[in-house]
């Protein structure tokens, strides 16, 4: 999806209010809050949600690819949150005082640096850059070249230092001054300076700059005053529980290396770095290595020294995902994330697997789940109408799909946030069971007439025609029973494939009824982006549906100040509660585990994709084992049986 899971610090530590682990939704799309980050474990940027879009990467991220589940494109947008105490308040600093440099807890002492893991990410995006394309490829890439100000404990979230060494924020709740870190250096060997940042910020904010969701949080504070080459103050418009992470999560980027230059059209070329890999070769459309950075800043700090563990990251574009598939079986691919059940079920056995040669294995922690579903453009009419909506909702048959194309293999959504529901809290959503006859009622009700000489709906001389946007094809199998549906009661859906490219622009422009968009999680939830009114009409923005609601809007807005997380996600299911209601998306389906293929060379620790991640932790945490790679070529060429891997890995830890 276009695509979400981007704080909030205060006089209550952050390990003590952060919310168990359940499934959870943050915003996704086109921009997303949070995208992962190597070095961190977790950082992400607040308010610009965390998601990814389906077919296509909608980061909402950009929607990325379909699959019957939203694992598919996630972005894992973890957040950081505190509760401010009522009263008076003191100045705080971050990191807080006691902190040390120490190992990564979810790192393994075993981890060995070199050799190569090649993934696939999907079709080729129109960037890089995630400023300018806010999909989780994008944000996959540009998080290993630009680093954050500062970056959080993988385990209890707590801020540590990066680009920054630390940061004061004020009596006021509003000042926050970061002293830059002087480690830091970019890979020309200059330092990171407090000047770097004030340009990223007013690059970001240019209103020339396609920057569009990045906007928003930042949209808070004034110009940042550079104090001196190592000191910088922002000050906040307005107080806000997401106003630290927000600074807190901004990819810095070198000012002497993009100033003059158009930046809208730096794409793909970033001669200058502060990450742990550097951008290698680029086959434009096939794929991108990237290199290790011996000379990194921070390797040698505690933190690090077991992560960034691969020379190379190759990674190998693809439209269609069969094909990808077809190159991981013959090895051109290392590892392999199954987004469907109907391949888990049928295509992963043989003797690559039956000799273990190939691991299958579902693995859980703690990631919190988002939410995927169909995208109903309320802009335009009919959609703009309630009972439309719902009798769509009504005619999109997920209890079929799920039993025949996905094994049963998913829970069905009836939440946006499905994560803020529990024994305590009782989710009592309606859910739109496949009806077709209430679907009819609700269309005659809504003024939709049959034409028997049409064959079709119509109401005022206009026939119920809708244009399903489609990137791929992925979606068939699914768009098709609905299609089926769909004309059984009297309404054409027309679907209009489209490539990445024109995919992606049609969405930053809304020309679209109907599209698949799957949004990543985030702990905290900030409904802002994707359901604020006036979001609706930002280009390129997360909104795609143009919801807009009073209530929800006065909602939204109170819940920006309120800093006690219990109270603020009560409000937040109060909007749930209107969404449901309102039904701006056709809600699909899920799934909690990650199901993973890989060959069988590699080292991870106990917790192979850490508390939060998803594969892509792989990338960090993952090393090629030599023995296991000698092992695993030998059996290749023998036909020798390897030792078993468990089917199934959970993190158990805090």
């Amino acid at each position: 999806m276009r695509g979400h899971d981007r704080a909030f610090l205060a006089a209550t530590r952050i390990s003590e209010l952060i919310h168990p682990r359940r499934k959870g939704v943050g915003v996704w799309g086109r921009g997303g809050t949070g995208a992962p980050r190597y070095m961190g474990p977790i950082l992400a940027t607040s308010n610009r949600g965390c998601a990814s879009l389906h077919p296509g990467g909608f980061r909402l991220s950009k929607p990325g690819r379909v699959a019957d589940t939203v694992d598919m494109n996630k972005w894992m947008c973890v957040g950081v949150l505190a509760v401010w105490a009522v009263g008076s308040f003191a100045e705080e600093v971050f990191p807080r005082a006691g902190w040390a440099e120490a190992p990564n807890p979810l790192a393994s002492e075993r981890a060995e640096k070199g050799g190569q893991l090649a993934a696939f990410m999907g079709p080729y995006p129109k960037s890089f850059n995630y400023y300018l394309d806010q999909n989780t490829m994008s944000a996959e890439l540009f998080g290993l070249f630009y680093e954050t100000l500062m970056s959080q404990h993988p385990l209890t979230l707590e801020l540590e230092p990066l680009l920054a060494s630390r940061c004061v924020l004020g009596d006021d709740r509003r000042t926050f001054t970061f002293t830059m870190n002087p480690q830091a250096r970019w890979s020309d060997g200059r330092p990171v300076t407090a000047e770097d940042v004030r340009w990223t910020f007013e690059e970001v904010m240019d209103p020339k700059n396609l920057t569009g969701p990045h906007k928003i949080g930042l949209e808070r504070f004034g110009p940042p005053e550079v104090l001196d080459e190592t000191t910088i103050r922002f000050v906040a418009k307005e107080e806000h529980w997401q106003n630290l992470l927000e600074l807190a999560g901004l990819q810095v980027l070198p000012k002497h290396a993009f100033e003059g230059k158009d930046f809208n059209l730096q794409n793909f070329e970033f001669p200058v770095v502060s990450g742990p890999y550097r951008l290698g070769r680029l086959q434009e459309g096939l794929q991108v290595t990237l290199e290790r950075r011996p000379d990194w800043w921070a390797a040698d700090l505690p933190r690090f020294r077991r992560v960034a563990n691969f020379d190379r990251l190759r990674f190998r574009f693809f439209e269609d995902r069969e094909n990808a598939f077809e190159a991981f079986r013959k090895g051109e691919i290392d590892v392999f994330p199954v987004y469907t059940a109907h391949v888990w079920a049928n295509r992963t056995s043989g003797e690559a697997y039956d000799r273990h040669w190939i691991v299958k294995q579902e693995i859980g922690n703690k990631k919190p789940v988002g939410f995927q579903g169909i995208a109903l453009n309320r802009r335009r009419p009919p959609l703009d109408d309630l009972r439309v909506r719902r009798a769509l909702a009504h005619l999109y048959h997920r209890e079929k799909m799920n039993a025949t194309l996905m094994h049963n293999a998913y829970f069905l959504h009836r939440s946006y946030y499905e994560d803020l529901y529990d024994a305590a809290n009782v989710c009592t959503n309606p859910f739109f069971a496949f009806d077709k006859e209430a679907a009819r009622a609700l269309l005659a009700e809504a003024g939709w007439q049959a034409d028997p000489a049409a064959g079709i709906l119509m109401k005022n001389g206009r026939p119920l025609r809708l244009r399903y946007l489609s990137r791929g094809g992925t979606d068939d199998k699914f768009t098709a029973i609905f299609q089926e549906d769909l004309k059984d009661v009297g309404i054409e859906l027309v679907v209009d494939k489209k490539d990445w490219a024109a995919w992606s622009k049609d969405m930053d422009e809304y020309h679209f009824d109907l599209t698949w968009a799957a949004w990543s999680a985030g702990l905290f939830k900030n409904p802002e982006s994707m359901w604020h009114s006036r979001e609706g009409a930002r280009p390129s923005g997360q909104n795609i549906t143009g919801f807009g609601h009073p209530e929800v809007d006065a909602l939204i807005e109170a819940q920006r100040t309120e800093f006690d997380v219990q109270k603020r996600h009560a409000m937040v299911r109060e909007i749930d509660a209107i969404l449901a209601r309102e039904v701006p998306y056709i809600l699909l389906w899920n799934k909690n585990d990650t199901r993973l293929l890989w060959w069988n060379k590699f080292g991870m620790p106990d917790a192979p994709l850490g508390k939060y991640g998803d594969e892509r932790s792989a990338y960090q945490l993952w090393w090629v084992d030599p023995d296991a790679a000698a092992d695993l070529a030998h059996a290749r060429k023998t036909g020798r049986v390897l030792p078993p891997r468990p089917p199934r890995a959970v993190y158990d830890g805090p």
